[in-house]
């Protein structure tokens, strides 16, 4: 039986790149869902893949994770589709209008932090958060709840006795402890809502491996190190194209001293791959796994354990679902005044 693979965020960078990867290991032992907000970029994925991989077989699925609705009819088009889930890789995210400091970045490039800075943004980047029609901080829904409410909706495919199926979430080597506050659970009052989303998501994993092993579900979470991907870009904005040049050699050097820096979306995925690879049942909970890349460009996987604790994985897990089912009940009370709509209406 072919194994389901579902991917957030599948239209390029690491998404992208896992997808090529897994295809080339198993083109005929694999279905695999690219799941996607932006449909045209998609069905542009869908095409190189298949060109690659002709006998392949790649569906479409347009998402939002921002949206709940949109999260919870694209989950509703999965279970149609497919009566198992093996693999859902929880990829998409975002990091909206990032203020770059150009003095504090030129400064780094001659300091002792510069590996700390490219790794983290440490020091150059402040963020402004927005907020969705749904009323949720934006990096929060995106990052977080959405893909939260995803797997809530697809626990039917997911959880089958007598079977494993994984759950794996990109996070960051920005997920810091200092930046998130569980009062403050969508980073409202805070400058840090990359950082605050990441370090959920690694709390969230543990907490789903508290409640879900039992029943065949594994959560896992990797840092794909320092890409050069679309979200990488669009946090400098205004760098013309000749200082990324010049910027790339440096790059490499300093890749000599440090395996983080993995720069292509190919390198980033190979922790995502690794795991694809794994028995589900041998993975530790407590550990994010890296994708690191040596000066010589050979790439491998690393755990490294993460600043979590199990108490505050539960009280987060526990909010969540209390966010979820206010959510839910917003969106009825919504659908109800859209139905009650055309009737007030006619009778006028």
């Amino acid at each position: 039986m072919k194994k389901v693979v579902l991917v957030t965020g599948a239209n390029s960078g690491i998404g992208l790149a896992l997808c090529e990867r897994l295809l080339s290991q198993d083109t005929e032992g694999l279905q695999l869902c690219l799941a996607c907000r932006n449909m045209p970029r998609a069905q542009a994925a869908r095409s190189a893949l298949l060109a690659s991989h002709p006998a392949a077989q790649v569906a479409l699925l347009q998402m939002d994770t921002s949206s709940i609705s949109s999260v919870i009819s694209a989950a509703q088009e999965v279970r149609h589709r497919y009566d198992r889930l093996d693999y859902l890789y929880l990829n998409a995210g975002i990091m909206p209008n990032p203020q770059f400091d150009i003095k504090a970045f030129f400064k780094g490039l001659f300091s002792r932090n510069i590996i700390t800075m490219f790794a983290t943004g440490a020091g150059i980047l402040r963020q402004r958060d927005g907020v969705t029609p749904d009323g949720l901080q934006e990096v929060f829904a995106t990052n977080l709840f959405g893909h939260f409410l995803l797997f809530r909706e697809l626990e039917p495919v997911l959880c089958h006795a007598g079977r494993t199926s994984q759950l794996v979430w990109t996070s960051s080597s920005n997920a810091h402890r200092s930046a998130y506050n569980l009062e403050d659970m969508q980073h409202q009052g805070g400058a840090q809502p990359y950082s605050s989303s990441k370090y959920a998501s690694d709390l969230l994993s543990l907490a789903l491996n508290t409640h879900f092993n039992k029943q065949g579900l594994y959560s896992s979470v990797i840092c794909p190190g320092f890409v050069m991907t679309n979200l990488t870009y669009g946090i400098l904005p205004s760098f013309p194209d000749f200082l990324w040049t010049l910027l790339m050699p440096v790059f490499w050097l300093i890749r000599m001293f440090t395996n983080t820096f993995t720069l292509t979306p190919y390198n980033g995925a190979e922790a995502l791959f690794w795991l694809f690879m794994q028995k589900a049942e041998s993975l530790d909970p407590y550990v994010k796994y890296h994708s690191l890349t040596s000066g010589l460009g050979n790439n491998y996987t690393q755990p490294r354990k993460m600043d979590i604790d199990l108490e505050t994985s539960e009280c987060l897990y526990e909010k969540l679902l209390q966010l979820e089912s206010e959510m839910r009940k917003k969106l009825k009370d919504k659908e109800k005044e859209v139905h009650r709509s055309p009737a007030a209406c006619e009778s006028s």
